[in-house]
């Protein structure tokens, strides 16, 4: 075997076409798909649900399951053609060369082994090392990967540890045998942002640190902007740009990598004035492709006769560098017009209050011991003392991380749980008390909710229209099912699905679809109030894009009040007209979003705004990376509740923020913040974002 000159690409994928066979057809998944990833080289793969992105990288791994087949083209790694090479080659190179981490990391962990003994595995297996050596080593990557307290976890087991944790475990049993390629499948999606802002600073370290190449997939381009070097954008099977990311984020030449840009939040987007664009029409089945240009149909640009009329390669862009399009128009196309929607549309007007919460708490009683309920019992305080109002046509947005106690609020607030204490007025009724079995209709059906899993909600033995029907029948909308029946096509319009999706099951339809239904069902009774709890978060952009639009159409047109439950503080400063921030149960800032998304911030709002990746290369960010996990509701740190992990208490004298609740303080009208802070000094903090001038 040829020495691999380290001057040469580490990983070079030729011509590359992978193929899925059924009983009824071969399926094509990739097409004529190249890219490069030179040593030490952070290559991101971008794209919607479908388009190619993992295949690509199970092609690499050469995993495609007893289905899937390289029908054609080449993968080179360090030279050697992984295409043609034996099981065995395959087997040393996996894991010790190449190393894979997965979206979900519990995939990748034995539950019934500790998490030092797994780790072990991997340097005595691919390179023969002693249990001394390999421990030694494990202890030293479990220090790498920023985990407290090493030897305990390398004690536990996978389930004793948070989800950020686990992946962080994943990571270091990826890079245990030094891999010169790691290859990672949407390693933060199930993430909450601060914890995802953690791992992204994590990886780049230890690419720097270990030199090792990165081929990352993922769907979201402000978090490829933050951890690559050069970026890919896949379509249907294929790459349609590549280049490195200042040239194809500042000087884009395809029209799917713009219309990707316009379907995404950013900053200078507002919701009135420049709303997002969706791309239009539908992703095409790999079997029904159409011919010439893949993006054809969904195109602005498109020239009938010329762009259907053959098979389009990459052609490079001249004088940058390695940036090629698969477009044949992209020199004739002004890239710096700006997109105007046909209307400006008006500002939804705010209100009388509908909602009005106070003091509000929710506290469980739970077992000391998971195994046996008798003994002591212990109290988790889901949720402290929440008070606010919201009004009519209004978009309140709750944000938050995992356990902060945004979706326990929404349990409460529905009815599907009842307050500890407090009162909850909906309308003019004391709803604080009243479970939604005791509700009457007219409350129920003016107080809807859309969910994060739309799947989970459908029956999936039942039509779409006989669902939506079911909903009216409930609440008691229209005389007879004659009415009824029309009243369903009529919420179809509303939710711009045809009409003769109303005989569909919920199985043929996509993400984006059933949450239309989702959205069509909770209107059905003409709802006032409607919690929308992360109902885009599982969702393509493009298609995101369309869901929220057509949230904010029905709000306009109904004058609904929409609380909108999210950890996505791009799309929230979007939509919001104002933004409660919580942890650990309490209502740490409140505010209107403008106010929210500048100084004087709450410490742990700042931390928020810091995670966010922006897929923007004019706006210059501070970098706040926060320390250690939430605490448990179970067991909260006395004092202020963020304190344990707050970077500004020791501009706080004495011990206050141990020792005390901070009170809620008001910094300007309509704004407050749950701190300890000296008002001086939260006038003096900086913004977290600075934006270019347009």
């Amino acid at each position: 075997m040829t020495e691999w000159d380290p001057s040469k690409p580490i990983l070079e994928i030729e011509n590359l076409s992978i193929s899925f066979f059924t009983r009824l057809r071969e399926i094509p998944a990739v097409m004529d798909f190249s890219c490069t990833v030179m040593p030490g080289e952070a290559m991101g793969l971008v794209g919607e649900s479908g388009c190619g992105k993992s295949t690509v990288a199970l092609g690499v791994m050469r995993d495609l399951g007893v289905n899937g087949r390289i029908v054609g083209g080449s993968i080179r790694f360090k030279g050697q053609d992984l295409t043609t090479m034996s099981l065995d080659g395959l087997r040393k190179l996996r894991g010790s060369e190449i190393a894979m981490i997965y979206q979900e990391p519990m995939a990748s962990l034995n539950p019934a082994m500790k998490v030092g003994r797994q780790l072990i595995e991997v340097p005595m297996i691919h390179r023969g090392a002693s249990a001394a050596e390999a421990r030694a080593q494990a202890r030293a990557l479990v220090e790498d990967v920023r985990l407290p307290d090493p030897d305990r976890i390398l004690d536990a087991y996978p389930h004793q540890l948070s989800g950020g944790q686990q992946q962080r475990i994943v990571i270091a049993m990826a890079l245990m045998a030094n891999p010169a390629l790691l290859i990672l499948d949407e390693p933060t999606t199930a993430l909450d942002v601060t914890v995802e802002a953690g791992i992204v600073d994590l990886v780049k370290d230890l690419g720097r640190k270990y030199g090792t190449s990165m081929l990352f997939i993922s769907h979201n381009l402000g978090l490829i902007m933050e951890t690559c070097n050069r970026l890919c954008v896949m379509y249907s099977g294929e790459a349609v740009e590549s280049g490195n990311i200042t040239d194809v984020f500042n000087k884009m030449r395809h029209p799917y990598t713009q219309a990707l840009f316009r379907a995404i939040p950013l900053p200078g987007a507002d919701k009135n004035a420049r709303p997002l664009r969706a791309i239009p029409g539908n992703f095409p089945l790999p079997h029904e492709r159409p011919p010439g240009c893949n993006f054809g149909p969904r195109c602005d640009y498109f020239q009938q006769g010329l762009c259907d009329a053959r098979d389009i390669p990459m052609a490079p862009v001249e004088g940058d560098d390695r940036h090629e399009s698969r477009c044949l128009r992209f020199d004739e196309i002004d890239w710096a017009a700006k997109w105007k929607p046909e209307k400006e549309v008006e500002a939804s007007q705010v209100g009388e209050v509908v909602l009005r919460m106070d003091d509000v708490r929710k506290y469980y009683e739970v077992a000391a011991s998971a195994l046996f309920s008798g003994g002591d019992t212990k109290v988790v305080k889901a949720n402290e003392t929440l008070s606010f109002d919201a009004r009519a046509g209004e978009t309140l947005a709750i944000v938050g991380e995992s356990g902060c106690g945004k979706s326990t609020f929404a349990k409460v607030l529905m009815g599907l749980e009842t307050a500890t204490a407090g009162k909850i007025m909906l309308f003019d009724e004391n709803v604080q008390s009243t479970p939604i079995q005791m509700r009457n209709t007219d409350t129920v059906s003016s107080l809807q909710m859309v969910f994060q899993n739309p799947f989970d909600t459908l029956n999936p033995s039942m039509t779409v229209g006989a669902q939506i029907i079911r909903a009216l029948e409930i609440f008691k909308v229209g005389k007879n099912t004659a009415e009824r029946r029309q009243r369903m096509l009529e919420l179809l319009d509303l939710v711009k699905l045809p009409r003769e999706f109303a005989e569909r099951m919920p199985r043929q339809l996509s993400g984006g679809q059933k949450q239309r239904v989702g959205i069509a069902r909770a209107f059905a009774g003409d709802a006032k109030v409607v919690v929308a709890d992360e109902p885009v978060s599982a969702l393509d952009v493009s298609v995101q894009a369309a869901v929220t639009e057509l949230l904010m159409e029905i709000q306009r047109k109904n004058h609904t009040t929409l609380l909108f439950i999210s950890h996505d503080l791009s799309i929230v400063r979007y939509l919001s007209d104002r933004v409660m921030v919580m942890y650990l149960g309490h209502v740490v800032e409140l505010g209107t979003t403008d106010q929210v998304f500048a100084p004087p911030y709450h410490p742990y709002t700042e931390a928020l705004l810091s995670a966010v990746p922006i897929a923007d290369t004019t706006v210059e960010k501070r970098r706040i990376v926060l320390e250690g996990d939430i605490p448990s509701a179970m067991n909260p740190p006395s004092g202020c509740p963020f304190q344990t992990r707050c970077g500004w208490k020791s501009s706080v004298p004495g011990n206050l923020c141990e020792t005390e609740v901070p009170p809620m303080v008001t910094v300007a009208e309509g704004h407050q913040l749950k701190c300890h802070l000296a008002e001086d000094i939260l006038r003096r903090m900086e913004p977290v974002f600075n934006f270019a001038a347009e």
